[in-house]
């Protein structure tokens, strides 16, 4: 099993849905949070949701009320409709992943984790294989949803795929999943079948044998989330190989 784990994947900390500060008018996920991570030298994480006529967006939360004047799911309103949506009162708007891709321009590395409802759904990882596909720059997919990483490695396989996870699944959302799932998903039991190129892993679950094993075994590097803490930080220099940050410059 071969790994696609290039350089530049884990060589710069990794700016959490882009460096962004609301306060200063640059929230989360826009591109002005990207070019404020490309000015100060870091890497850029982004999250995705679909819109209703299957384009990604760069947006985490499945509903608008919290960082938008809408309140309706993400899901069901088109592209156009919401790329008109200032984003948390600022001037910034929701982009599009492709006005996203065109805004870094291939300047510092971007992972996109794709976000899932667990239900089988390809739509939104095949439009964001798509564009990573024809991208030209640094870019990784990411997912928790093993389904959706096994997908990529037909639709993208020279993109480098990675899997989120966490120990303890305390989410709420969790309680929805099947417990055989959810032990796959903590365990990583999924690992002959999605082979991940790299790992994301909860800060405050390491170390675990997961991600001990996968990185001291198998080669792949751990990237760690979400750190946000001087404490967070130097546990994750001694148990993961990058930091996924936030609140703080490191």
């Amino acid at each position: 099993m071969s790994v696609n784990a290039p350089a530049w994947l884990n060589a710069r900390p990794i700016a959490h849905r882009g460096l962004h500060d609301r306060a200063a008018g640059v929230p989360e996920n826009t591109v002005a949070a990207a070019q404020a991570a490309i000015a100060a030298g870091y890497a850029i994480e982004c999250d995705v949701q679909l819109s209703a006529d299957g384009e990604a967006m760069v947006f985490h939360d499945w509903a608008l009320g919290r960082l938008t004047e809408a309140s309706d799911p993400v899901e069901s309103l088109p592209a156009a409709a919401l790329a008109k949506l200032a984003v948390a009162g600022s001037s910034e708007r929701i982009p599009t992943l492709p006005a996203f891709l065109a805004a870094i321009g291939g300047r510092t590395p971007l992972v996109v984790e794709v976000k899932s409802r667990y239900d089988g759904d390809l739509r939104l990882v095949r439009r964001v294989a798509e564009l990573a596909r024809a991208y030209d720059g640094p870019v990784a997919v990411k997912s928790f949803d093993p389904a959706l990483v096994v997908a990529l490695r037909d639709l993208a396989p020279t993109v480098p795929r990675g899997i989120v996870a966490e120990t303890r699944q305390d989410d709420p959302a969790y309680a929805a999943l099947p417990p055989s799932l959810r032990r796959s998903l903590s365990d990583l039991l999924h690992f002959a079948e999605t082979e991940p190129d790299f790992l994301s892993w909860r800060v405050d679950d390491l170390p675990c044998a997961p991600a001990y094993l996968c990185r001291l075994l198998a080669g792949r590097p751990v990237m760690t989330w979400t750190v946000r803490t001087p404490d967070q930080r130097r546990h994750a220099e001694a148990h993961a190989d990058q930091i996924v940050f936030e609140g703080f410059r490191p």
